[in-house]
C-alpha cells in the first residue's frame, strides 16, 4: 500500500468512526473536512492505482474502497455502487 493509499484508508476509518457515532454525539460530528480530504487524496492517486479502488473513491463509495484497502474485497458485493 503506498502512502496515499494509506492516508485514504485512515480518512476512511475516521469517517466510519464518525458516522456511527451520529446518533449519539452531540454535536454531530462535522464529516466535510473528512470528505473533503478524501477527494484531495483521491486526485493524487497514481494512474496505476487499483481500477476498482478509483472507481470507489469516484463513485463516493466509501464503505467499498475501505473494504478494498483493508483486504477484504471478497466482502464487496457486486453491482450498485453506492
Amino acid at each position: 500500500m503506498i502512502p496515499t493509499e494509506q492516508a485514504i484508508l485512515e480518512a476512511l476509518n475516521e469517517l466510519d468512526a464518525a458516522a456511527k457515532s451520529m446518533s449519539t454525539d452531540r454535536p454531530k460530528p462535522n464529516l466535510l473536512p473528512i470528505f473533503e480530504r478524501l477527494d484531495t487524496l483521491s486526485r493524487a492517486l497514481p494512474k496505476e492505482t487499483h481500477t476498482d479502488l478509483l472507481h470507489y473513491l469516484n463513485r463516493k463509495s466509501y464503505e467499498k474502497a475501505r473494504l478494498l484497502l483493508q483486504g477484504r474485497a471478497e466482502e464487496n458485493k457486486r453491482g450498485s455502487c453506492g
